[in-house]
């Protein structure tokens, strides 16, 4: 601390306690006072130098003297001192006595303080009292010095306390702090913001009465902080979910004297967890694969759908890419830069997947988490979660869905506040699901719900001339992963690939690749590092491509050939029958009969 600064500043500031200071000793000893500091600026005085505070001295040379060397002086008869020799004012002077006393902080002089005689009053009580004087002057020279040091440390603790409130309110989480009686000593802007109340209203109030939080009231009551608890506080606009952290304030003995709770939004924690915990790439259409017509068109459909907030069902069989294409959907969304989550319905237990899916409150079932958890709906809140294989779904939880897709609400298991969240859906399925509503396995009004925009992939086998792209792209990921250089596929493997039927479509593909690449030790691969599957396909020629002229095939044989192949053309879906079909001259009625009647199941045709 400069307290040389602070007297030259401080004193001389509008609140000058040097002049308060001056002025209470001057009536108390009916003799005038001034305050000189280390320039010779009069800073306080009395009298007849009252109207002089603030301009320096002319000469000043018994304050120069006390100034330089640190010893105090008194002067009986002054114009007749030592000190006064060389003054022009010598013999003349309008002081009559004084004692001038230094001023320190530090061991270092920053000032004088003077008693002044300016008549023979004066001067009498000065003489007749110096004995007692002398010590008091010092005593008030160091009064003016723990003055000054005291509103340094009172200005400093206001500029700390200024800080931190700077500090505390420019914060992103929400601090609230309570003595230990509960009361309200301090609330920031975000809390502000996050609880929905005023400041000014809770500023001195019981906790208990304005704001009771049940996990803070329990802290209070056991004298313990506690780490990242669901809070759940009625805000202006419903329940407000809050992420809350306390920590206790501590006496000089080591007693909790209170504590400091701080809050984050809880869609907003959860959001940058699961980010963190997913890390995965931004995934879009730029990494879809493929320049095939029957491709490129679905392309074009995803990206103007990308744009709008309605449910997206996805259509395809397993392997064909479903969830790149519901990645690249959302990349392509105003969601974007809000989560994207996932989750397979196939995949989890019916009995968990309510709690994935919805949460859970705390108690909700044995061995639910403390503090709840929350599902999937509330970690993609403002962004885009993708439902895969849908048809696995229980009517049960196929209701749960209808709801939230028409109220945007979710019910927690063992909750009973509903919860808004804003969330587009993606669903997918391999599965018929219009021939799963006619069986009454799936609900009618969810599958019209879910199939606002219905988006086919096409299965790998229609898009033959993708399968050349898509084995350089997993040769080269591979090659990076599995640290290869192999450049290639020989003539003969990659003619075995570009006929190969694909039923795993492009999943099994890029296993296929990645198998091979184990394998291979040569520079391309070849037939001999690709899979067994694949291998023998070759022998697998339909009637069609075989030319054995001693044999002749029955019409029954080349019929279920030619549907098969017409179905493994168009795949098993409801619009593949129907093209299939088509494609075969019949109805669609006259597929299904003959379906039925040679027994023909896509698991036996593939």
């Amino acid at each position: 601390m400069d307290l040389e600064w602070v007297f030259m500043v401080r004193l001389r500031g509008k609140e000058n306690i040097a002049q308060q200071i001056a002025e209470a000793i001057a009536t108390a000893l009916e003799i005038e006072v001034e305050i000189i500091d280390d320039e010779l600026v009069r800073v306080a005085g009395t009298g007849q130098v009252h109207d002089d505070v603030g301009r320096r001295l002319m000469r000043g040379f018994v304050n120069k003297y006390v100034l330089s060397t640190g010893n105090h002086v008194f002067i009986e008869s002054a114009g007749y001192h030592p000190l006064c020799s060389s003054c022009p004012l010598s013999g003349k002077c309008f002081y009559r006595a004084s004692i001038v006393y230094p001023i320190r902080a530090e061991n270092k002089v920053i000032g004088t303080i003077g008693l002044i005689a300016f008549n023979e009053e004066q001067r009498f009580r000065l003489l007749t009292n110096s004995g007692r004087l002398i010590p008091f002057i010092a005593r008030m020279a160091d009064l003016v010095t723990s003055k000054l040091s005291e509103e340094e440390m009172v200005a400093e603790k206001i500029l700390m306390a200024n800080q931190l409130q700077a500090i505390v309110d420019s914060i992103y989480e929400g601090i609230l702090a309570v003595d230990n009686n509960g009361i309200i000593t301090h609330v920031n802007r975000a809390a502000e913001k996050m609880l929905g109340v005023d400041q000014k209203g809770l500023l001195g109030q019981n906790i208990r009465l304005v704001l009771p939080i049940k996990t803070l009231l329990e802290a209070l009551e056991n004298q313990r902080g506690f780490t990242s608890r669901e809070v759940a506080v009625d805000g202006p606009s419903g329940k407000v979910r809050l992420i809350c952290t306390a920590r206790p304030i501590l006496d000089r003995e080591g007693k909790m004297a209170g504590l400091v709770a701080s809050f984050r939004d809880f869609k907003e924690t959860q959001r940058l967890a699961y980010r963190i915990m997913a890390g995965e790439k931004e995934l879009t259409f730029d990494d879809i694969v493929g320049a095939s017509p029957a491709l490129q068109k679905v392309k074009r459909e995803a990206q103007k759908i990308a744009i709008s907030d309605s449910t997206v069902l996805i259509l395809g069989e397993s392997g064909t890419g479903k969830e790149l294409f519901a990645r690249a959907i959302h990349a392509a969304s105003p969601r974007r830069n809000r989560p994207f989550v996932a989750i397979n319905c196939g995949a989890i237990p019916e009995n968990l997947l309510e709690s994935e899916l919805f949460g859970y409150e705390e108690g909700a079932f044995s061995g639910a988490r403390r503090g709840g958890k929350p599902g999937k709906f509330e970690l993609a809140d403002g962004g885009t979660i993708f439902l895969d294989e849908i048809g696995n779904m229980s009517l049960y939880l196929q209701a749960k869905l209808l709801r939230v897709l028409q109220e945007r609400t979710i019910d927690r298991v063992g909750g009973t506040t509903p919860i808004r969240v804003d969330v587009r859906v993606i669903a997918a399925t391999n599965s018929d699901l219009e021939d799963m509503v006619k069986k009454g396995q799936f609900r009618a009004d969810l599958y019209y719900r879910l199939s606002v925009i219905p988006l086919v992939i096409p299965p790998l086998r229609e898009r033959r001339e993708d399968i050349p792209l898509l084995l350089e792209h997993y040769l080269n990921r591979f090659n990076a992963l599995l640290g290869k250089n192999i450049t290639g596929f020989s003539k003969e493997a990659l003619e075995l690939c570009q006929n190969y039927d694909w039923p795993g479509n492009v999943r099994e593909l890029a296993n296929a690749v990645e198998y091979a690449v184990n394998l291979e030790e040569g520079s391309v691969i070849t037939v001999a590092s690709l899979p067994e599957r694949i291998q023998g396909s070759k022998e697998k020629t339909s009637v069609f491509a075989r030319h054995d002229n001693d044999r002749l095939y029955s019409l029954v044989e080349l019929e279920k050939e030619a549907i098969v192949r017409a179905l493994r053309k168009f795949g098993w879906s409801e619009e593949g029958k129907y093209q299939a079909a088509k494609a075969l001259g019949i109805s669609r009625a006259t597929l299904y009969r003959k379906l039925k009647k040679y027994g023909l199941k896509k698991e036996l045709c593939t």
